[in-house]
């Protein structure tokens, strides 16, 4: 197995598939964590090959296609099964499939062509736990990303998904349940990627990590327990900040810098027309109490 970081050495889509070409591999897996703009150059991408390569099967997945499969596949022949929702379990069962030859059409989770018409399979069901598949962080040889003044830095998440029904966000219907990683495992990875390959800022991708405060407050203490000079940012509701006032010490203490909050909107009937489920008192306190922390607050806003 071997991955291509086409995205940081800034390759043209000629070269990337001129790359997968020469490399000949049986499968090739193309995905976008929810960047609609990624598709068209998906596209390209996988028309070159397939002009090139009739055997080589081409599997692609995010947030995306996984909306927008039946269209991809009708306009894009060049591309064989398009993974819906959460892929890790969803692509093991295909690979093993198309290896074994058997039949790909019981597979839940998979967008495909069955005698050239589009087809979708049964929803998949979530990942029960997180920990049981991990980021295959050693097919990243030479990780130069950076972040937070040129500082070597990932992107990571304790849990999926939110539980909250804000009508402007799809995360609850892509990720359907929130679900989070055990404490110490996160805690671990995470001290493996800062001694390992020298990495000092962890971006949490976490819609919202602390909606289950008990587990959250446990890995924040398993952090601060490893004692590592990290700088931690990341998004979070407001009113779990306010609800976190008595422990949020250790968020500073694990390396927390900043924040990103839903704030969304200033008038109450906004919000209650967008099932926020915030009010703007908590909003206020949430930032006095993370400037009380030294801990940058940002925000985003919602304009009807």
């Amino acid at each position: 197995m071997e991955l291509l970081d086409a995205d940081f050495y800034n390759y043209k889509i000629e070269f990337i598939a001129e790359k997968i070409i020469n490399n000949n591999p049986d499968v090739i897996m193309l995905g976008h964590s929810g960047s609609t703009s990624a598709q068209p150059i998906i596209n390209e991408i996988t028309k070159i090959v397939r002009e090139k390569n009739k055997d080589i099967k081409i599997i692609i997945g995010g947030v995306f296609p996984t909306y927008h499969w039946n269209e991809i596949l009708k306009d894009n022949p060049q591309i064989d099964y398009i993974v819906c929702g959460e892929g890790e379990e969803i692509v093991l069962k295909l690979i093993t499939a198309i290896e074994n030859k058997s039949s790909l059409e019981i597979i839940k989770g998979l967008a495909l062509r069955i005698n050239g018409v589009p087809l979708k399979t049964l929803p998949a069901e979530n990942i029960k736990n997180l920990d049981d598949f991990r980021i295959g962080w050693e097919l990243m040889k030479g990780y130069n990303y950076t972040y937070w003044g040129k500082r070597k830095a990932v992107v990571i998440q304790f849990s999926r998904g939110c539980p909250y029904p804000c009508t402007y966000c799809g995360q609850s219907l892509f990720w359907k349940k929130w679900r989070h990683r055990s404490a110490k495992s996160l805690a671990d990875e995470i001290e493996m990627l800062h001694k390992e390959y020298g990495i000092i800022v962890f971006n949490f991708a976490d819609e919202n990590p602390s909606s289950n405060p008990k587990a959250w407050k446990e890995f924040l203490e398993a952090l601060v327990e490893k004692n590592l000079n990290l700088i931690l940012v990341g998004s979070i509701r407001a009113d779990n900040i306010v609800r976190d006032a008595d422990f949020l010490h250790l968020y500073k203490k694990a390396g927390f810098e900043r924040f990103l909050l839903g704030i969304e909107n200033y008038d109450e009937v906004v919000l209650e027309k967008i099932k926020k489920a915030g009010t703007i008192s908590k909003d206020k306190e949430a930032i006095q109490l993370l400037r009380k922390h030294n801990i940058l607050s940002m925000a985003t806003y919602v304009s009807l």
